[in-house]
């Protein structure tokens, strides 16, 4: 149907792909944890906004693009790799003044999501659009499930997106709730609750030096 082959393979894969961590959904969650279910919907929707712009990309014939000009391949890492970066030092910092100032993060995550410095839609979006390695996914891994004599193999790639955008919802807003769980858990035990952000910051950092040590498949 719609020139897909082996549907129920690909939904499990794209569920274990999904569940993988990864910095989309760490920053979801920890978005959610710090400031509330409304802000982390804001994370997920530019998680799905920039995964949606990377699929369309991949239809357009972007993954050709990266491996015709590697330059362009490897500037796009390193802006990754510094955004990644910048983000984990923000999180370190926001660690330290989590120890030293207890009154300040046990805020109402509802006022604390309002400040004018907190912009989750459009730093979760730019997490996800900084990855030149995700069109080259999207293409190996979708490319795989398209029957290659189906006449509008663009139908193919549009369903398997649908679904996949689907399960990526379903996981972030798993992500968000229990984000909210860790928050009510960490609210009044705010020195494990710098040292969790702490760890964030380590992983995203992590990411970073992960991203700019990756090649072209």
């Amino acid at each position: 149907m719609f020139g897909i082959i082996d549907i129920v393979t690909f939904i499990i894969g794209t569920i274990f792909i999904v569940i993988l961590p990864g910095p989309n959904s760490l920053y979801v969650m920890s978005i959610a944890s710090r400031f509330g279910i409304k802000a982390g919907y804001w994370g997920a929707f530019g998680v799905f906004t920039g995964d949606l712009l990377l699929i369309i990309c991949t239809v357009l014939g972007a993954a050709s693009l990266l491996h015709a000009f590697p330059w362009l391949f490897i500037l796009l890492k390193v802006i990754g790799t510094v955004y990644l970066s910048y983000l984990g030092i923000k999180l370190l910092i926001a660690s330290v003044h989590t120890w030293k100032n207890k009154p300040k993060v046990i805020q109402s995550n509802q006022t604390a999501a309002t400040r004018l410095d907190v912009h989750p839609y459009r730093t979760a979006l730019m997490i996800s659009l900084l990855n030149p390695k995700a069109i080259l996914f999207y293409l190996s891994f979708f490319v795989q499930f398209v029957d290659p004599n189906y006449p509008y193999p663009a139908l193919s790639f549009t369903v398997l997106s649908i679904i996949l955008q689907i399960i990526s919802m379903g996981y972030l807003t798993i992500l968000i709730f229990s984000g909210i769980k860790l928050a009510d858990f960490f609210n009044t035990r705010f020195k494990l609750a710098s040292i969790a952000v702490a760890c964030v910051g380590l992983l995203f950092c992590g990411f970073g030096l992960k991203l700019a040590s990756s090649t072209m498949l």
